[in-house]
C-alpha cells in the first residue's frame, strides 16, 4: 500500500505537465522577493523554452520510440494456438462512465477493440482482463464497469470474459490475474496492452513466471524514427508525460526487483 501511494504522489510531482507548471508558479513567486528576482526569472525563462520545445519539436516521440520500438507488432500470430488472451487497465475512465452512464474510453482505446476483435477470432481461447482502480483516491470506482459495457457494444457478452477488478498497477495486475487464470505450462496467451507499456508489462509476467506474448496496440510515435511535430502542445505533451513515465517506471520496478530486466528484450 504505501509504495502504490508514494508512486502516486512522486508521479504527481514528477509528471512532466505538472513539473513545468509547480516551476513556474515557483518563479512568480521569486519574482516577489528581490533578492530571488534574477534567479525567478530565470525558470520563468527555462518554463517557457521547455514548453517552446515541446510544443515545436518531436522530444516526446523521441522519448517513447524506444518503448514503442522494444517489442515488434504482433501480426500475423502464427498457425500456433492462442490459449488465452489477457488485456491491461487503463484504456477507460470510471468516474465518466459512472457519471453518464456510458463506456467513456480515453487515448488508450485501441487495447479494447484489439482485445474484443482477439476475442471473436479466437472463440476457444480463454479471455481476461485486468484491472481496478489505479487513482490513489476513489478506489470504489472500478474499471470493469466500463470495461463490460463497451465491450457489450463491441459484440462481447459478458460471461465471454473473467474480470479481475482488485489490481491497482501492472504488479498487482500480473500477480492477481495470474491467480485468477491459473494459466498452465505451454499455453500461449496474448498480452494486449500499448505498446509504450509493454517493456515494463513483459518484465512484470515475466517475474511472476507468466510467460506471455506481446500484443501491442495504441501506437503514438512512427516506427522510423523520421522528426514528426504536429506543433500541438496539448497532443505533444501527453505523449512525453506518458513516455517518461513509463522509464521511472521502469527503473523503479528493476530496483523493487519486479520486472526481469532493467529494459525487457523480446
Amino acid at each position: 500500500m504505501l509504495s502504490f501511494v508514494l508512486s502516486k504522489l512522486a508521479w504527481g510531482v514528477l509528471n512532466p505537465g505538472n513539473a513545468l507548471v509547480l516551476t513556474l508558479a515557483l518563479g512568480a513567486l521569486m519574482l516577489r522577493r528581490p533578492r530571488w528576482r534574477r534567479f525567478g526569472e530565470r525558470l520563468i525563462a527555462l518554463v517557457a523554452l521547455a514548453f517552446l520545445a515541446v510544443t515545436f519539436t518531436p522530444v516526446g516521440a523521441f522519448v517513447a520510440l524506444p518503448l514503442e520500438n522494444r517489442f515488434p507488432y504482433a501480426e500475423p500470430l502464427g498457425p500456433e494456438p492462442v490459449d488465452g488472451i489477457i488485456m491491461l487497465g487503463g484504456a477507460v475512465n470510471p468516474p465518466l462512465t459512472a457519471d453518464r452512464g456510458d463506456p467513456s474510453l480515453n487515448d488508450a482505446a485501441e487495447r479494447v477493440l484489439a482485445f474484443a476483435d482477439l476475442v471473436r477470432r479466437f472463440p476457444a481461447a480463454r479471455a481476461v482482463f485486468t484491472g481496478g482502480s489505479g487513482r490513489l483516491l476513489g478506489q470504489d470506482t472500478k474499471e470493469d464497469a466500463s470495461i463490460r459495457a463497451a465491450l457489450l457494444q463491441a459484440g462481447i457478452p459478458e460471461d465471454r470474459v473473467l474480470y479481475e477488478t482488485e489490481s491497482r498497477n501492472t504488479w498487482e495486475n500480473a500477480v492477481f490475474s495470474l491467480d485468477l487464470a491459473a494459466p498452465k505450462p505451454g499455453e500461449r496467451w496474448l498480452l494486449v496492452t500499448s505498446a509504450m507499456h509493454m517493456p515494463r508489462s513483459v518484465g512484470i509476467f515475466r517475474r511472476v513466471g507468466w510467460a506471455v506474448v506481446p500484443y501491442p496496440v495504441d501506437y503514438r510515435t512512427r516506427h522510423d524514427a523520421r522528426p514528426y511535430a504536429r506543433f500541438e502542445l496539448d497532443r505533444n505533451l501527453p505523449i512525453l508525460g506518458d513516455a517518461v513515465r513509463e522509464w521511472i517506471g521502469l527503473v523503479s520496478y528493476w530496483l523493487m526487483d519486479r520486472t526481469d530486466a532493467l529494459f525487457p528484450a523480446p
